[in-house]
């Protein structure tokens, strides 16, 4: 997963890291760019009311998945997918996905590995063309719960840095320590079965791993543990959030660096921290950005309430790399909750803006975003994608893409 990331940029600023409609159819740091005014004007729309839910009748169904919440069977895919660029783009990543997607275990409860056997062995060889027309030959809409969805967005930032420290970089971006330690309770307690935490060992205990005020003051420094340096502690706190992104070396080259762990000490969203207390009044990324830069060193001790400290890896190839083990792609890929979400399954937005509206895949997650119809869109690198992503809040409806007859076995007695 790219961090996950806390999740959701606004989301997780906010939180710690829904209204809804049935889909229609159809070396110094440069200031924060100043967004285009299409990047974050909202844009009505008007969703249709969502389908009453219709509770799947399973005697047996995990709490806290899409089974337990409830399908409802939708309109036709063809009256929902669109021709275009957008349809060529989601058969792109879904084809992408298909090597995970049928080898994984549906933690949603909604399908099986080989369910989607036959879309993926069509869309191999299905003409981009015709993208639209593959989408409604293998699938089926349903909708989770009451679909009423809540849209947030990340996206890749490039920020000013350094593989070796020099002047005017001196923020350490540090690798994964060899002594942070993954524990899975599960293996301890039935009853603490999916629980992990993270630490370190000291003496004979196992003890929390330190918080991002002691790593920031040098609590690793001198072990080795560089990967690089950033120009600025603010653009690569947001890095962190996000979990991936792009350095800028002096020289002109570019070095993508992705997750690779992270302390284990719980995320705190800065953003409802500064708002509560009246420092913000609006929570963007770009509002949260500004006051921190202002008040340098009220916004260190602001950015050291979040204890959670993100580790990095260099990457190479295209893309930062999702949940799925898949590179996600801009404008195309979303984070969901698995619970209620096969990770490689379409989506389809309908929402109070215009940006997010339409397909997507859903190929990543994020810490922030948990539950029913919850979405962290992924709008790729540059200044137009963070000026969508940092201003990303959106209300309405979500329908899932399922292999065609899913519905029919799931409400089969």
């Amino acid at each position: 997963m790219i961090f996950r990331r806390a999740g959701a940029l606004v989301g997780a600023l906010w939180l710690s890291a829904c209204a809804g409609g049935m889909i229609p159819p159809g070396s110094s740091v440069p200031p924060s760019p100043t967004p285009p005014p299409e990047a974050t004007r909202p844009v009505p729309s008007t969703p249709r009311p969502t389908l009453p839910v219709a509770p799947l009748p399973l005697d047996l169904v995990e709490p806290g998945t899409a089974a337990a919440a409830g399908v409802t069977l939708g309109p036709s895919v063809a009256e929902l997918v669109p021709s275009g660029e957008k349809a060529v783009q989601a058969l792109r990543a879904f084809k992408l996905s298909c090597p995970s997607l049928t080898r994984r275990t549906d933690q949603s409860g909604l399908t099986r590995g080989s369910d989607w056997n036959s879309a993926c062995s069509a869309v191999a060889s299905w003409p981009e063309a015709t993208a639209a027309e593959f989408f409604a030959r293998y699938f089926e809409a349903v909708q989770v719960g009451d679909g009423a969805a809540f849209v947030t967005g990340y996206y890749e930032p490039e920020i000013a840095g350094s593989r070796v420290r020099q002047p005017g970089y001196e923020v350490p971006i540090y690798r994964r320590p060899p002594d942070l330690i993954d524990v899975d309770l599960g293996q301890f307690s039935d009853s603490l079965k999916g629980r992990t935490i993270r630490g370190k060992v000291d003496g004979a205990k196992l003890v929390p791993y330190d918080e991002r005020s002691r790593i920031v003051a040098g609590a690793l420094a001198g072990r080795g543990l560089e990967l690089a340096y950033a120009a600025d502690p603010i653009e690569f706190f947001f890095l962190q959030v996000q979990g991936s992104g792009r350095l800028n070396l002096p020289d002109g080259g570019v070095m993508r660096i992705g997750y690779d762990g992270q302390n284990g000490r719980d995320y705190t969203g800065i953003g409802k921290l500064m708002k509560d207390r009246g420092l913000i009044k609006a929570g963007s990324m770009q509002d949260i950005m500004a006051y921190l830069r202002a008040n340098p060193a009220e916004g260190a001790a602001i950015m050291n309430e979040n204890k959670s400290f993100v580790f990095f890896r260099e990457l190479t190839g295209s893309g930062p790399i999702g949940a799925m083990g898949v590179a996600v792609t801009g404008e195309t890929s979303l984070a969901a909750d698995p619970k209620y979400v096969p990770l490689g399954a379409p989506v389809i937005l309908s929402l109070d803006r215009a940006e997010p509206n339409g397909l997507w895949i859903a190929q990543d997650t994020g810490g922030a975003i948990k539950g029913a119809n919850r979405f962290d869109s992924f709008w790729g690198a540059g200044a137009r994608a963070r000026g969508i992503a940092g201003g990303m809040s959106a209300r309405g409806s979500a329908l899932l893409l399922l292999p065609i007859g899913s519905y029919a076995r799931l409400t089969a007695r």
